[in-house]
């Protein structure tokens, strides 16, 4: 908990500090990678960062947990602490990384603030800093301690067994540990981050969630081709769709991510779009493996059916579900592999869509898609708290809002 000194100065700069928190976090990364260019080599997304998302999405978590101190000072924004946390143990973050960004980002509050941070308001923020960057290492210990892995050391080697293509732009590897030792568990819907050199040196990290059984010895990712088209090229998943094939070794972490199933016998809806329908058809394969009983609405929006990475297995585990039934949205309808019945075309509209009462629902997809399933399902009745989401990359969730 913040202490009432530093709430009521955070209170009163919050708005100052808001307003400059993007050109903050612009002068941060360029004061950290000038003193540690290593940590953009080898660490950080460079296509994130090139593209300024990664930027906004720091910009985002800090102001959030600012004014969740200062307006819930009993309470912690443990929800976006936990993905946070997730997506830090998925890349072997460790303790004293925390001192090196807060040495970068305080003085880079002080630059752009200029006079206005005073040694107060400088004691103040330095506590807010402290209180979250602690209680992410906190969770970030208890999740290397789960998987028996250390801080900073979370790669392990596997051997890619198969590769099939399933669209024009997506690729699923299998993969096997190289050292012949059982694959560790996981739970639906989690991810694992893949580390590869490219071919200047660097080894830049990207997470894919795990698809197929938890109860197989072998695991599973699906990767689409990032084309450039908004944004920079995908350099690892270029390289991946490239290079990668059966055969070849892969560094590859421990499973993380906290979008996963709670085990409760409530209605659920499982909404994705795009590559997002990986983590869903985890958490599919799961249910039907389990007998799962209650109402099951499979929700999916893609640009048309042959661009729907999966879509074969999309169906098959819905069918396998008793109490299921699927609805698939597409912007451009032909032509369709199998012609469904439960085919729409156009973008997800749920206003025909059956919600259950009491229904959990589970969001993967682009951050406009998340934000239109969510509203809708709010209209229909879903409590905020059963409303779950992943973003791929960073979330701008919090930087939107």
């Amino acid at each position: 908990m913040l202490s009432e000194t530093s709430t009521a100065t955070v209170r009163a700069t919050l708005p100052a500090v808001g307003a400059a928190i993007g050109d903050i976090a612009d002068l941060f990364y360029r004061k950290l990678f000038e003193a540690h260019p290593e940590l953009l080599r080898d660490l950080f997304n460079r296509g994130n960062q090139a593209s300024g998302t990664q930027r906004r999405a720091l910009a985002g978590s800090i102001a959030a947990f600012a004014t969740q101190l200062v307006e819930n000072p009993g309470t912690r924004p443990d929800v976006m602490l936990n993905r946070i946390a997730h997506k830090h143990a998925s890349l072997g973050i460790t303790a004293p990384q925390y001192a090196v960004v807060h040495t970068h980002l305080l003085a880079a509050v002080a630059e752009v603030l200029g006079d206005a941070v005073t040694p107060e308001v400088a004691a103040a923020w330095d506590e807010v800093y402290w209180l979250m960057a602690n209680a992410l290492i906190a969770l970030e210990e208890r999740l290397y301690a789960q998987q028996d892995v250390t801080a900073g050391d979370v790669w392990r080697e596997w051997t890619v067994t198969s590769r099939v293509e399933d669209t024009e732009d997506v690729a699923t590897f299998r993969i096997t540990p190289a050292d012949g030792a059982p694959a560790p568990a996981f739970r639906p819907g989690q991810y694992v981050s893949v580390q590869v050199e490219l071919p200047d040196d660097a080894h830049q990290i990207r997470q894919y969630s795990l698809t197929g059984s938890t109860r197989s010895t072998t695991r599973s990712f699906s990767v689409k081709r990032v084309r450039g088209e908004a944004g920079p090229e995908g350099e690892v998943s270029a390289h991946l769709h490239e290079r990668l094939r059966a055969g070849d070794r892969l560094r590859v972490s421990a499973p993380y991510g906290n979008l996963v199933l709670d085990g409760s016998d409530a209605p659920l809806l499982l909404a994705s779009a795009g590559i997002g329908c990986t983590p869903i058809l985890s958490m599919l394969e799961h249910l039907a493996e389990q007998g799962h009983g209650s109402p099951v609405t499979v929700v999916h929006g893609d640009r048309s059916p042959a661009d729907h990475a999966l879509r074969a297995d999309h169906e098959a585990l819905t069918g396998r579900l008793p109490g299921a039934v699927s609805h698939f949205w597409y912007e451009n309808p032909e032509p369709a592999p199998s012609g469904g019945s439960t085919d729409r075309t156009g973008r997800v509209d749920l206003s025909d869509v059956a919600v259950a009462p009491g229904t959990r629902a589970y969001l993967c997809g682009p951050l406009p898609f998340m934000r239109a399933v969510r509203s809708q399902l709010l209209g229909k009745g879903v409590a905020p708290a059963d409303i779950h989401y992943e973003v791929f990359g960073p979330d701008l969730w919090l930087a939107q809002d």
